[in-house]
């Protein structure tokens, strides 16, 4: 078994591959993806803490945020959970809207 490290959407992962067969019969098809390690601008990025779907986005861009303040809502399970500012600072991008479908990880605004 090997151990390798996987950066998702700015989230890393710890994952075991372990080789069950090492038959060449039977081809295997590979899709290519793009993995970026986050920007420098992630450092304020501010991620869904779980898999829900964004109901209500309270900032845009260029709005001034104070530390508690709410984002956004996230509904994940039937429940709304509030999305707030871990510190003061200004949003610099909002990366989502009502109705959007995020994974746990996924980017919702930047605070600068």
């Amino acid at each position: 078994m090997k151990k390798y490290k996987v950066i998702a959407n700015g989230v890393e992962y710890e994952v075991l591959i372990e080789l069950v067969s090492d038959d060449e019969a039977a081809p295997v098809q590979t899709a290519s993806a793009q993995v970026t390690a986050p920007s420098a601008a992630a450092e304020g990025a501010v991620k869904a803490p779980l898999t829900g779907t964004v109901t209500t986005v309270s900032v845009k861009a260029g709005d001034r945020v104070k530390k508690g303040q709410v984002l956004m809502i996230l509904e994940a399970m039937k429940m709304e959970n509030e999305i707030l500012a871990k510190e003061d600072g200004t949003v610099s991008s909002v990366a989502v809207s009502a109705g959007t479908q995020v994974d746990a990880g996924t980017v919702l605004c930047v605070i600068g």
